[in-house]
């Protein structure tokens, strides 16, 4: 005969709830060592510090989930504030530099590198230093990449690459009509690339919601179009 496991009683008692009711003397005489005061509490003590626990951690969640929530908030308040900024520009010259130097401002993003390509005026300091190599990058690129910096060629448009950590890179394409509005194509060509950068690898890890990264980069691109030939 075979003895009996831990297992076995555990099956036994989970498929025979009213063993219990049979014994109740069992459920005071049972002693269980709590692992917050180390001393021997009853079964029903130790179940209301589970549920005491289990209100804490739903606590906590709950707090997190207020916090996300108020903190996107003010990024989507942030994002409408730049997007005013971009739309009040009257020459059209005027938007690249003003759409790097309000980002990097409003969004305290330490390093912002924006690279256009088939643009009116070819000769302008955003149109310069990109390689077909770059280009291909950027048309592979079917969403924002977030992550650490793994030498992208973009990187070296930065201000001090060197310093790099974690990296944004956000393919610019063009927006097409829509019955729902004006939308960025995936399979229209790209014609730039807005990159965000930062010396804290946790900046712009891979767990970053790319919701609000494709918003701004569709916001970007939209408005960058008034510079294209």
């Amino acid at each position: 005969m075979n003895p009996i496991t831990e297992d076995d009683i555990a099956h036994f008692l989970f498929n025979t709830p009213d063993f219990f009711e049979r014994h109740a003397e069992l459920l005071a005489a049972i002693q269980l060592t709590s692992p917050h005061s180390h001393r021997a509490v009853s079964l029903q003590e130790r179940q209301a510090e589970m549920l005491r626990e289990k209100i804490k951690q739903l606590e906590l969640k709950m707090a997190e989930f207020i916090r996300n929530g108020n903190e996107n908030g003010q990024l989507d308040l942030k994002l409408e504030q730049w997007a005013q900024v971009l739309l009040a520009t009257r020459k059209a010259g005027d938007v690249p530099d003003r759409l790097v130097g309000d980002l990097k401002s409003r969004f305290q993003v330490p390093d912002v590198a924006l690279r256009l390509w088939g643009v009116a005026d070819a000769s302008a300091p955003y149109a310069q230093g990109v390689s077909d190599g770059a280009k291909s990058q950027a048309a592979a690129l079917t969403q924002p990449y977030c992550g650490p910096n793994t030498g992208f060629e973009a990187v070296a448009w930065l201000a001090d690459p060197a310093a790099v950590a974690s990296v944004a890179i956000l393919p610019l394409r063009r927006a097409v009509d829509t019955a729902a509005g004006a939308a960025p194509d995936p399979q229209a060509p790209v014609f730039g690339l807005l990159v965000l950068a930062s010396p804290d690898p946790q900046r712009f890890d891979a767990e970053l919601g790319r919701d609000f990264l494709t918003r701004l980069s569709a916001l970007a691109a939209a408005s960058l179009a008034r510079v294209l030939a």
